[in-house]
């Protein structure tokens, strides 16, 4: 599963992606990010039984952001302060104690660290941690930010305070921190397929269904409080509505069909769009949250399914479609109108998932550069230009972007295994990570809540 880097320019601010071209946005690289150290932390007392959980947590949280480049733990400096009055400015040219230009030397390059320290208070474990800016002259101007942080003393507590930490600092820098984003996906790991939830790390994975046959392609509404999914409690696909807040069902009216599948709220919440075969053969509609006014958005010869609606405009949709042959990805209008084929035509091409700019689009394909191999690309809308994310052998399905947009979640079936997994990467094709192991999982989705 090789990946190709791709420059996350690609990923700025709508203002700034339109003002370049594709070819120079695709030629640009990670060079300019800067370069943070992030030493190991220590606690007092008990809470000093917590710091491994806690420093692994931090490190891969500012690692896998995409803001920053790692300064090599191997290369830090002996004395690594824990507190601001650790640092000691040199007199003149003889050295007091640990400064910030230890951390600026060759060997090391940061410009930025993150220094701190737990210990336990009334049975909680805290946090004191800061972050600075270690290219400047003296501590006052250096310092970025100072605070504490509470969390109950145990292993998920010292996550929490590393993810909070990581936060902050990745929110310094105009990031959208991941913590607090969940990961919806479909896993055979209970002998029938059922939608689990699991934190954007690949940690706390529970199950959320327990329908006892097929439940896939989850959608999780804006808000965060329901989940709509397909499911075959009569043997038909049916699309069914979950309350996450209470796990109890929720109305919907599945219209008569073999097939009401693969949901998708609207960016307001208000309505879902689905691929429904209520006309013969399955075609896209949409109704409200509780299946009532139901609306055909396109009359074509042909299947339609997987509509995604543009989330940073709400008025277009892109969809699977096999009405020029093998299926491709379709862009339209909220009402049908305007329809556009975004891919060339070449292999089969489905999956298709905005980026929440509503300017990219990923997508699965088995067309481009590996004919035959299925892998992940990006597209800009406007101007049709792809770059290809993975490479080689296997089967890369299913991508679905952070709420950050810099990174993608999808599943992937390596050569002759018959499980597939799931795994992130940023959105340039570095950072891959896999996230489960237990049974078949597949068919993720990245929900902000």
């Amino acid at each position: 599963m090789k990946h190709l880097y791709l420059p996350l320019v690609l990923l700025a601010a709508p203002a700034t992606f339109a003002q370049r071209n594709a070819d120079a946005i695709l030629r640009e690289t990670f060079e300019n990010l800067p370069k943070i150290a992030v030493p190991a932390m220590r606690g007092s007392g008990d809470a000093q039984n917590q710091m491994a959980v806690f420093n692994e947590t931090l490190w891969k949280d500012l690692e896998t952001c995409g803001y920053f480049r790692m300064a090599a733990m191997s290369n830090y400096p002996r004395e690594t302060p824990q507190q601001p009055s650790d640092f000691k400015p040199p007199r003149g040219t003889e050295r007091q104690g640990p400064w910030l230009t230890d951390w600026t030397t060759p060997e090391v390059e940061a410009d930025w660290l993150t220094i701190g320290y737990t210990q336990i208070q009334n049975n909680r474990m805290v946090l004191f941690g800061w972050l600075y800016n270690v290219r400047q002259a003296d501590l006052q101007n250096a310092q970025s930010f100072g605070k504490i942080y509470f969390a109950d003393l145990n292993a998920s507590g010292a996550r929490k305070l590393a993810h909070e930490f990581a936060a902050d600092i990745i929110r310094k820098f105009g990031g959208t921190p991941l913590f607090g984003s969940k990961l919806y996906f479909t896993s055979n790991r209970s002998g029938a397929k059922e939608i689990y939830v699991m934190e954007y790390d690949g940690s706390e994975q529970k199950q959320l269904t327990r329908e006892g046959n097929i439940s896939n392609f989850a959608a999780v509404s804006p808000d965060g409080t329901r989940m709509a999914f397909t499911s075959f409690p009569r043997g038909n696909a049916s699309i069914l509505m979950m309350s996450l807040e209470t796990g109890r069902k929720l109305p919907f009216y599945n219209q008569r069909a073999s097939t009401n599948a693969s949901p998708e709220f609207t960016p307001d919440g208000s309505k879902i769009l689905f691929g429904s075969t209520a006309a013969g053969i399955q075609q896209i509609y949409s109704s409200n949250l509780d299946g009532s006014g139901i609306k055909r958005v396109t009359f074509s010869p042909s299947v339609e399914t997987e509509p995604k609606v543009n989330p940073k405009t709400g008025s277009e949709i892109i969809f699977t479609s096999g009405r020029s042959g093998p299926p491709q990805i379709y862009k339209m209008n909220m009402d049908g109108a305007a329809v556009d084929r975004l891919t060339n035509g070449e292999g089969e091409a489905v999956n298709p998932a905005w980026h929440p700019t509503g300017q990219l689009i990923a997508f699965s394909w088995t067309g481009g550069p590996d004919p035959g191999t299925r892998n992940i690309f990006i597209m800009d809308v406007a101007s049709k230009t792809i770059v290809q994310l993975t490479h080689g052998a296997g089967r890369n399905e299913n991508p679905s972007f952070s709420p950050d947009g810099r990174h993608l979640v999808y599943q992937y079936t390596a050569p002759g295994a018959r499980r597939s997994q799931i795994f992130t990467m940023l959105a340039n094709g570095q950072q891959v990570k896999q996230l489960t192991t237990l049974g078949a999982n597949e068919e993720p989705v990245w929900s902000k809540n």
